[in-house]
């Protein structure tokens, strides 16, 4: 039975029924003996689909570790995680890579660009394996570049290199787009611009999008916070009311 047979996930992450992902008991732990390191300690999540979803905490607090396994990049040590109704943290490593494939977009702080390819390449890179991609320049128009499609990433401001970083993740049409610190390395208002741009994502294509930041004024544009320290989550905080990324104090 191949992986399409085993896992026919539904695709549609406006379907508030249907939560995007969901753990219960998940923990994560490091090492063995004096050594060992308990970075998550039995998390119970439920993110609904559809939402821009901000993992909140200081530097160890875990919400990267959590990024990463709900991911499919690492796996828990106990504990289980599903996608929609999927079992991830019961997929072989070749299911997993299916599942990082079709679904997921991946946002890093460091941008991950190709130097030697031109902004339209570097979104090519993903859409040559995807299996319903936008057109590269389409994908580059999303994020406000299809002007600057034949630029190299040299050519371009730290802002542009991480938005056409963005449009490389959106290219594929993934049901979750994940970001890890997207705006760490960028000044105020360049910040507000790469969150705008996560905003329309959301809008326009109904990805469920997840930020993990420990920049504490990006949760005013979440739909959920989800507060976590030393491994666990401590609170989550349903937004009412939502702010606009331009109207962020950084």
């Amino acid at each position: 039975m191949n992986y399409c047979q085993e896992n026919n996930v539904q695709r549609d992450a406006t379907n508030k029924s249907l939560s995007t992902f969901t753990t219960s008991g998940l923990t994560k732990v490091y090492g063995e003996g004096p050594a060992t390191v308990h970075a998550l300690r039995g998390v119970d999540l439920e993110i609904p689909a559809g939402e821009i979803v901000v993992l909140l905490g200081p530097s160890g607090s875990g919400k990267s570790t959590l990024l990463n396994i709900i991911g499919g990049l690492d796996r828990g040590t106990e504990g289980t995680v599903y996608f929609q109704d999927q079992e991830l943290s019961a997929m072989s490593d070749a299911q997993l890579t299916r599942y990082r494939r079709e679904h997921v977009g991946f946002v890093f702080q460091s941008y991950n660009l190709m130097p030697s390819l031109t902004a339209r390449e570097n979104v090519e890179l993903v859409t040559e394996i995807a299996n319903n991609p936008l057109d590269p320049v389409d994908a580059l128009g999303l994020v406000g570049l299809r002007a600057r499609a034949d630029h190299f990433p040299s050519q371009l401001s730290g802002g542009e290199q991480q938005r056409v970083a963005i449009a490389r993740a959106v290219a594929k049409q993934p049901t979750v787009l994940f970001c890890d610190e997207p705006t760490g390395a960028l000044d105020s208002t360049t910040g507000r611009s790469v969150l705008k741009v996560l905003k329309d994502i959301n809008e326009q294509l109904g990805a469920t999008v997840l930020i993990v930041t420990h920049a504490a004024a990006t949760a005013a544009m979440a739909d959920r916070v989800i507060h976590l320290a030393d491994g666990a989550i401590r609170q989550v905080v349903e937004n009412q009311t939502k702010s606009n990324p331009e109207e962020i104090e950084w």
